[in-house]
């Protein structure tokens, strides 16, 4: 492990499970300059970072979104040189959160392989209890935002996992957050009643800007608009917001 401020720790095997790819995959991305060179330490062996991890999760978005490597060259050079792990990892976060819901079934062994490390039975039920996993022949749940995630007990099948790739990436994330896991979920109801009240809002507010006498067309047309502007808008008013309130609460302890 290494965070921001620390020397780069992984190897190239090791960035490669972490990141759910093959060794190939990396040096590939590496030779095609989407991947910055590592630090070369003792015995000629090349050291990656938390950086290079966000970087190639990143790509690996960019690629389900069915970006070409060209597109996805293009789309890098336009960001800044200097960001860190948490800043790619959020700038993935928001392509991420273009991709169409779709959830997969994999196996066992896939859903650890995309996840970068292996998951043992308590991993998994809180990943079915954030409800971004469950079993694939399991009915009690759902991956589409519902307050209601599926029971493990519930879930049949032990070895096909249904999964939400979108979400996976924030789900094993959120397995080493130092936080209770009621604490976890009890975030992601705040999430998702704030999430739907600004979305009823704003869509009565849509409602009453075009009127009652436009065509579908026309509605679909300014949503399409209005979508990208509304996201930018609501996830830079978040960012503002959770800073200032840190700001309040580390002040005050």
């Amino acid at each position: 492990m290494t965070t921001d401020t620390e020397e780069p720790t992984l190897t190239v095997d090791e960035l490669a499970v972490r990141a759910g790819v093959t060794v190939r995959t990396v040096r590939f991305y590496s030779s095609k300059g989407l991947l910055p060179p590592p630090v070369i330490g003792p015995r000629r062996v090349g050291h990656y970072s938390q950086e290079h991890l966000a970087r190639l999760a990143l790509i690996e978005e960019l690629q389900r979104q069915g970006m070409t490597l060209a597109a996805i060259e293009r789309h890098l050079q336009r960001l800044p040189a200097d960001l860190s792990a948490q800043d790619l990892a959020l700038h993935r976060a928001v392509v991420a959160s273009w991709a169409p819901d779709a959830a997969e079934d994999v196996s066992r062994e896939e859903l650890e392989r995309r996840a970068g490390r292996p998951l043992g039975e308590e991993d998994l039920e809180r990943l079915v209890a954030m409800n971004i996993v469950e079993r694939a022949e399991g009915t009690s749940g759902s991956l589409d935002g519902s307050d209601s995630p599926a029971s493990p007990e519930s879930l049949a099948s032990p070895d096909s996992f249904r999964v939400d790739p979108a979400l996976l990436a924030l789900g094993i994330q959120l397995l080493d957050v130092p936080l209770a896991h009621e604490s976890i979920l009890a975030a992601r109801g705040v999430l998702l009643e704030h999430s739907r009240a600004a979305a009823r809002e704003l869509s009565a507010l849509l409602r009453e800007a075009v009127g009652e006498h436009e065509s579908v067309a026309a509605v679909k047309s300014l949503s399409a608009h209005m979508q990208p502007l509304v996201v930018q808008a609501l996830l830079t008013t978040f960012q503002r917001s959770l800073k200032a309130e840190l700001r309040v609460w580390l002040k005050e302890s």
